[in-house]
């Protein structure tokens, strides 16, 4: 499976604005959380998932998601390809993440919140996989 986007958008008029996705199936989630940074100088990663996944909705601000497809588990190769995506709160995008995956998130921007999907309950599997922030070589 590869990493995809489903593209939201919003409707603007008198009232406000009316932000959407109807294209996005959230029946495969089971439990939902949000991701504040306190600073955009943190990077959350690299963690990944041999087998969950998520789905990704910037709510408030930007961010910056560098994902890697995992070789090895137990050794990973550090000079794997990084592929770069932006989430803005500008329209309801879904950044799908799906199983085995490691990513770094950064905050582009000050309070920016993340809302994030996820397909299986707490402690319901152990698949946390975690990777110091400078694992991975990123300057190819």
């Amino acid at each position: 499976m590869k990493v995809s986007i489903h593209e939201g958008s919003n409707f603007k008029d008198h009232r406000g604005v009316l932000k959407f996705n109807n294209d996005f199936d959230a029946s495969s989630a089971k439990r939902i959380y949000t991701i504040r940074n306190n600073s955009e100088e943190i990077q959350r990663g690299w963690l990944g998932h041999q087998i969950e996944q998520r789905w990704f909705i910037s709510i408030k601000g930007s961010f910056s998601f560098k994902i890697i497809v995992i070789d090895d588990w137990e050794k990973p190769s550090n000079n794997l390809e990084i592929t770069e995506y932006i989430l803005n709160s500008e329209n309801l995008d879904v950044l799908h993440v799906p199983p085995g995956h490691v990513m770094k998130i950064q905050a582009l921007e000050d309070d920016s919140e993340l809302f994030v999907l996820a397909d299986y309950r707490i402690n319901e599997v152990n698949d946390e996989h975690r990777f110091d922030v400078n694992y991975f070589i990123e300057n190819k």
